[in-house]
């Protein structure tokens, strides 16, 4: 199980994370901030840090933000956010930013 970054993050990039991951398993898209499902060494390291509360382990992600273990999982390897968001719909009130 990995640790997911779910729609508080989106557009709202804080970056406190980051540095706080031991292993450099997260990583910056054009809206938001992505964890790497493979690389991630479940140590939550990066949940505390976060300002929105956008981190959670992934079988702990609240049911309407459930979809953002695909979406994060489907991030890399290219790290193309548009390819992420395939078949989902972005935040409709963060869709304009």
């Amino acid at each position: 199980m990995a640790y997911v970054i779910a729609e508080p993050c989106y557009t709202t990039k804080d970056k406190a994370c980051v540095p706080a991951c031991p292993v450099d398993c997260i990583y910056e898209g054009p809206k938001m901030l992505y964890i790497h499902p493979e690389e991630c060494i479940d140590c939550g390291a990066c949940v505390e840090p976060c300002p929105v509360q956008a981190i959670f382990p992934a079988d702990e992600l609240p049911e309407k933000w459930k979809f953002y273990i695909e979406v994060n999982k489907n991030f890399f390897p290219e790290k193309d956010e548009a390819k992420a968001w395939t078949g989902h719909t972005v935040p409709p009130d963060k869709a304009a930013h």
